[in-house]
């Protein structure tokens, strides 16, 4: 099995680490109601994707 000969220090571990961070979701405007949903998903306020209804969704009473 692989053994390290020396320590690796913090900030060349750091370093490698740089890219490994959390990204944002993308969020997209609904062309219908105009609410905020992820990108590539169904709104979830009317149930329409890419203009088409694609859930039918109860009506707020």
């Amino acid at each position: 099995m692989a053994h390290p000969k020396r320590k690796q220090s913090k900030s060349r571990t750091a370093k490698r680490r740089t890219h490994d961070k959390a990204v944002a979701p993308t969020l997209a405007a609904c062309s219908n109601c105009g609410s905020w949903h992820v990108f590539h998903t169904v709104c979830p306020e009317c149930g329409y994707y890419r203009g088409k209804l694609a859930i039918e969704k109860e009506a707020a009473v």
